[in-house]
């Protein structure tokens, strides 16, 4: 028996190292619905994500967003739902009322800025609209306008990039 001799206590079987492999985190149904989308559409932070103009699409967008905001670019949660809602609010917009088959999405950072644009073959211009507390409907724009630093809409040959900007703190 091992236990009885001198200096062989304990040898008899392994000893566990506690806590020593790290953790294994398990991916949730946002993110793992996230990975689909980039995968389907691509990454808007790499270049552009053309995805198809019908309502299904906003999910999809929210959830690019979402992943670019805050796993990509490390932002605050408060600042990537701002990020996540005017995005939803612009590609609502491009759905609801250009007639398009697609719009594009992509997502630029720069020293202390995010920019997030929508593209569109319509060269119908967004308007800004007066809203009330009581409206439930044409607050989008009036949303992006309080929420974002800068936003604006560039013509092009064919269609427009509407887009919006906000502050982040670099790291």
């Amino acid at each position: 028996m091992m236990e009885g001799m001198a200096g062989l206590e304990g040898t008899d079987r392994p000893q566990q190292r506690v806590g020593t492999a790290p953790a294994r985190r398990i991916p949730t149904v946002d993110e793992e619905l996230a990975l689909k989308a980039l995968e389907q559409y691509g990454s808007p932070h790499l270049g552009e994500a053309r995805l198809p103009s019908c309502p299904e699409s906003t999910v999809a967008v929210r959830r690019l967003t979402r992943s670019v905001a805050l796993r990509q670019w490390g932002l605050s949660p408060q600042l990537t739902d701002y990020a996540v809602l005017l995005v939803s609010e612009l590609v609502g917009n491009a759905i609801q009322h250009t007639g398009a088959r697609w719009f594009g999405l992509r997502m630029l950072r720069r020293r202390g800025w995010v920019r997030m644009e929508v593209r569109d073959p319509s060269r119908g211009l967004p308007c800004l609209l007066p809203v009330s507390e009581t409206d439930v409907t044409g607050r989008g724009l009036f949303l992006v306008d309080r929420l974002s630093d800068r936003w604006g809409v560039d013509l092009l040959t064919r269609g427009k990039t509407t887009w919006f900007e906000m502050r982040v703190v670099d790291r």
